[in-house]
């Protein structure tokens, strides 16, 4: 049976979502305000958690009503019967995104949530269910946009952009939800060698490994929030972790570079820590000692912005940047992203494509440069492509940016970008980038299609992993104590010590 979900994102990030969860085999997939909602079974929303690399938290919806006050809330709230979603001696929480001004106090709503859940329960039991604001079993999210109000389960717990891998982070650490945006923007799917000549603590490079060898990045996780839902399914969820029929070979490398040795060495450790060690080389080395690559390569990366990072001279770190694509990587392109418009201008080369994205509260853009030899005449009689004809259609869209944009404008909304990412639940269809009329996703064509777990198994090639299923405090977990330090495939899929195609060990 289908049901309607919701998977959060950054803005910026929509349509890679979107494009996503067709892939996924999701139905009827709209794009919305920093969501994408779509259609799907218990498998689904299941996979979207576990293999979606672009979605910070999936959302169950269990009804949708309108509210123009508290009490209207409250009753609302007071009409589902809420003994199919939290049993007896269950904790829960409720998560609260008001755009409205009949609604100026959030929590004072959340209270609401929570009174009629509670009085429903002291009601026909005579006992309440407690509230768990640190570890609740089932966690609930209420968006109310005007007199519009939505009220969901919550399926994937902590953020899913914690992904479990990082052991330890430099300052200013990039999104993983928004690296692997950013790899996916690009359309490297592992199809040549892979750089960030400023890595900082490793994120762009393990998300691209991530990508390149289709791996799941569910597999990091501890728990997901579904599994403790009463109707929780754990023969259905060992099926998906377990499957690795959509893993490939990555026949490329990826080399990280930071002229900070503290980076290199948290870099590598958390390259270590996913098991990643044989796909990515971190070393140190300063940008402006970057020498043209033996093989075709592409460049992402993220470079310090002048604001939570900087540099003693910004603008000539950019200038460089750009002295080193034109001089040591023709033939290949780069992407950067970036904050401010005086950086991008220091670069000194005209870029084929601007994407606005959002880091944090910062808006910037994500620019594509292609590096060639020589005069560009010389480089597209010889066949050269600077800009595809979407890339062109793209660029000639107005309103792409704010009018008069300013570099240091930041959102207005008090809630992050994680907590405050459903402006309303009146999605539109999603509209391809560059194309004039609305696609939908989710067409016949799609229907039904399961694409399988994406992928991990078994490179673990790290003495320990934090957060691991592998403890005596895990009963019953995946892996058990003796996963630790092995890389091979097997050890995720079940070896013959754990049983064929079995996730869990038995420690009774």
């Amino acid at each position: 049976m289908e049901f309607e979900l919701i998977a959060k994102t950054f803005m910026g990030l929509e349509p890679v979502l979107a494009q996503e969860l067709t892939q996924l085999g999701a139905n009827n997939v709209q794009i919305g305000r920093r969501m994408v909602s779509f259609t799907g079974d218990k498998e689904m929303m299941y996979r979207a958690n576990f293999q979606l690399h672009t979605a910070i938290r999936i959302l169950k919806p269990i009804k949708h009503f309108k509210a123009r006050s508290a009490e209207d809330v409250y009753a609302e709230v007071q009409k589902i019967d809420w003994s199919q979603y939290i049993l007896e001696g269950k904790t829960f929480s409720v998560d609260t995104v008001v755009y409205s001004d009949d609604f100026r106090n959030s929590r004072f709503v959340t209270y609401k949530v929570k009174d009629a859940i509670v009085d429903q329960f002291r009601e026909k039991t005579g006992k309440r269910p407690n509230i768990s604001v640190a570890n609740p079993d089932i966690r609930l999210h209420i968006h109310i946009a005007n007199d519009d109000a939505t009220i969901a389960l919550d399926s994937s717990g902590e953020s899913l952009h914690r992904r479990g891998y990082r052991q330890e982070s430099v300052e200013a650490p990039l999104n993983e939800v928004l690296a692997a945006g950013m790899i996916l923007m690009t359309g490297w799917k592992g199809d040549c060698d892979f750089i960030d000549p400023m890595c900082g603590s490793g994120t762009i490079l393990i998300e691209a490994a991530l990508i390149a060898r289709n791996i799941s990045p569910g597999v990091f996780r501890k728990e997901f929030a579904f599994e403790k839902w009463p109707d929780f399914d754990q023969n259905l969820f060992d099926e998906i972790y377990n499957d690795d029929s959509q893993e490939r070979e990555f026949p490329h490398h990826i080399y990280g570079y930071d002229i900070d040795m503290k980076a290199v060495n948290t870099a590598r450790l958390n390259v270590k820590a996913a098991g990643l060690s044989k796909d990515i080389t971190v070393e140190q080395q300063d940008f402006k000692n970057f020498k043209k690559p033996e093989q075709k390569s592409i460049i992402v990366t993220n470079p310090p912005y002048g604001e939570r990072i900087s540099t003693p001279n910004l603008l000539g770190t950019y200038r460089m940047i750009g002295e080193r694509l034109k001089n040591a990587f023709g033939g290949n392109e780069a992407w950067i992203l970036s904050y401010r418009e005086e950086c991008f201008e220091q670069i000194g080369l005209k870029p084929s494509l601007k994407i606005p994205l959002y880091n944090g509260s910062l808006e910037c853009e994500f620019r594509k440069y292609v590096l060639f030899d020589g005069k560009m005449k010389d480089f597209r009689s010889e066949g050269g492509i600077v800009k595809t004809d979407e890339e062109k259609r793209e660029m000639a869209q107005k309103h792409r940016f704010k009018k008069n944009r300013e570099f240091k404008q930041r959102l207005e909304e008090e809630e992050s970008n994680e907590e405050g990412d459903i402006r309303s639940f009146k999605f539109h269809s999603f509209q391809a980038p560059g194309s004039r009329s609305p696609r939908r996703f989710g067409d016949d064509d799609f229907k039904g299609r399961k694409r399988g777990g994406d992928d991990f198994k078994g490179r673990r090639d790290d003495g320990d992993f934090k957060g691991r299923r592998r403890g005596d405090d895990f009963k019953n977990r995946r892996r058990g104590d003796d996963f630790r330090g092995h890389s091979d495939r097997g050890n995720r899929r079940g070896s013959d010590k754990f049983g064929k195609n079995r996730r869990f060990e038995d420690e009774d």
